[in-house]
């Protein structure tokens, strides 16, 4: 593996990509984020980009999304140049980076997903609302629309961003942590439905630091740290030395799996066989 785009997609893919990111290297200051990277997403693939705090992953996702202007390289949406952001790009950020306790209600939340496309000056249809509660019947959450949301639970937050997102459509999803801080119903949940937007030939790209959730729910894993470590499928990539070069401390290989931690006294982190 290198750092360059894989050139085979996933089973489930088709041939041509959606998104061609091409030597992406993104600067804050005089500090690196991201250097070099290169990544095709195919149509209906579930891709994570795995990596430690600070490795990039958040960026990438800014950049792929138009709202981050990379330093180096380009990104391309079916061929042309990615210009800012497109609904067709659907971007769900960190919960932890919201504010919850704006006085909104959770279909207000959700509502907001197409408030680019509708004039501020108009109020929102009957149709609007019926098609944010529906998103909110998808996850769950139909019967806690007129609460606000400031009270839910980290699990009914997460779920109403994932609503919001479902509303606005898009041919790419992003999102950056969704699993960190819900319990395993909404995890079971939010897979359910990655499976289901895949059928339909969304590409889901997802961010995460958790090695077990990596190599159970996607199609390939992209191992990031400032740079491209590997890409393709988890057994491929999740390998004792790109694990390594990506955590850094102690990766053991055992007959049950990888365990790996990334200080030089671990308590392992166990990906079943």
């Amino acid at each position: 593996m290198t750092a360059t785009a894989d050139p085979t997609p996933p089973v489930r893919s088709g041939r041509t990509p959606i998104i061609v990111a091409d030597g992406l290297s993104v600067h804050y200051e005089h500090r690196p984020a991201l250097a070099d990277l290169s990544l095709a997403i195919y149509p209906g693939e579930t891709l994570s980009i795995l990596g430690p705090n600070g490795a990039g992953k958040s960026t990438l996702l800014k950049v792929i999304a138009g709202m981050l202007p990379p330093s180096h390289g380009a990104v391309t949406m079916h061929g042309e140049p990615l210009k800012g952001i497109t609904p067709r790009i659907t971007y769900v950020p960190q919960r932890s980076g919201a504010d919850w306790s704006f006085p909104i209600s959770v279909l207000e939340a959700v509502l907001l997903g197409i408030s680019r496309s509708t004039p501020r000056w108009r109020p929102f249809s009957r149709k609007d609302r019926q098609r944010a509660l529906s998103a909110l019947a998808d996850v769950g959450m139909d019967s806690l629309a007129s609460v606000q949301i400031g009270s839910l639970s980290g699990g009914q937050q997460q779920r109403v961003f994932l609503a919001r997102a479902l509303l606005q459509g898009g041919e790419v999803l992003l999102l950056d942590e969704p699993f960190t801080g819900v319990d395993v119903p909404t995890q079971e949940l939010f897979v359910r439905l990655f499976d289901e937007l895949g059928k339909r030939g969304t590409a889901i790209v997802y961010a995460t630091h958790d090695l077990v959730q990596a190599q159970q729910t996607s199609d390939r894993v992209l191992l990031v740290n400032r740079h491209l470590v590997a890409v393709g499928a988890p057994d491929e990539v999740m390998t004792e030395r790109f694990l390594h070069e990506t955590f850094g401390g102690r990766v053991i290989i055992m007959g049950s799996g990888v365990h790996v931690s990334a200080t030089p006294t671990p308590t392992p982190l166990e990906i079943p066989a």
